[in-house]
């Protein structure tokens, strides 16, 4: 299928305002010029519905932002880590996004700004995450929340922390988390498929893109073999919680993402994949302006919703 013809005239936007590619930058530039975008960058989510309540807190030394679609509770919560290669973005430019997932979903929402590359490279990043999550499941109740119905979730870099907090999960007892969102992950830091291959250029993240952001998480190949680094590398992926697997047809990371979700399906794990046809990367955040993103918004909400809220209906906490 082609290039979605709304994804088309965002990547003709994005190229008029004449941004250098992003491995001719330092990341202090880089991130001016997303933060002299930023205002833009969160219209992107388009309208957003109001949320209950919204609160910042500092957890295990990390700070998050938590929203809450009601007051009754206990309620579902989701952690979730924001995109931007390990190196940009924050829990501001992801607010709009998130309170609509918070509202899509029915659950509470925890955004973690977990410190970034490459002033602090892995395992940093994946220590902040982890940190916050293993406090959040430990002390549910001051969120109002269940922790039997705890998830993880993520875009792109975020992907690719939530599913190395599944493995580190795993690997130290806990916490116990119960689904896993992965939108268009990077799980592979060695990866060279038919997408990168196909899209290495003119679709929002390119080839070479992709290759700096890796190299500012990860320090050298041999890390980049770390499974916690490229999750597709760990030898067993068996025991994992269910995850939902998002990926966009035009985007340089669908192969990985979509291996990533069949051997998690080998490994016994339920999975459900959905490729989203004509989208780019980053679509999840585009809903403003791309039909596409609206659906995968209203997917990822129902997902959770019918794996941990429902159980809540059905037990009359709603």
């Amino acid at each position: 299928m082609a290039l979605d013809a709304q994804a088309k005239a965002v990547l003709e936007l994005m190229a008029a305002a004449g941004l250098p590619p992003i491995e001719q930058t330092t990341p202090q530039q880089v991130r001016e010029l997303r933060a002299s975008m930023g205002a833009s960058f969160g219209a992107l989510a388009g309208n957003v519905p109001e949320v209950a309540h919204v609160e910042d807190r500092t957890v295990a030394g990390v700070p998050v932002r938590v929203y809450w679609p009601q007051s009754v509770s206990p309620l579902p919560i989701l952690v979730y880590y924001h995109g931007g290669g390990w190196v940009l973005l924050d829990i501001e430019t992801y607010d709009a996004a998130l309170r609509a997932l918070t509202m899509a979903s029915g659950c509470i929402v925890a955004s973690v700004e977990y410190r970034l590359a490459p002033e602090n490279p892995y395992p940093a990043p994946l220590d902040d995450c982890y940190a916050a999550t293993k406090y959040i499941a430990e002390n549910a109740h001051e969120f109002g929340a269940d922790a039997s119905r705890l998830a993880v979730g993520g875009d792109s870099a975020g992907g690719n922390l939530a599913a190395a907090v599944t493995l580190l999960a795993r690997e130290r007892g806990g916490p116990d988390i119960h689904f896993q969102l992965l939108i268009y992950p990077a799980t592979d830091f060695s990866a060279d498929t038919g997408s990168i291959q196909e899209f290495a250029d003119g679709h929002f993240l390119t080839r070479a893109g992709m290759r700096w952001f890796w190299q500012q998480y990860a320090v050298d190949a041999e890390e980049g073999r770390n499974h916690l680094v490229s999750p597709i590398l760990a030898r067993d992926l068996s025991g994992l919680p269910p995850a939902f697997v998002i990926t966009a047809e035009c985007d340089v990371l669908r192969d990985q993402g979509e291996a990533y979700a069949q051997r998690l399906e080998e490994s016994g794990v339920p999975v459900r994949l959905k490729r989203y046809d004509g989208a780019i990367h980053g679509f999840f955040n585009m809903a403003g302006l791309l039909d596409t993103g609206k659906e995968a918004m209203a997917d990822a909400g129902a997902m959770l919703w019918n794996t941990l809220g429902a159980r809540a209906a059905a037990g009359g906490v709603y």
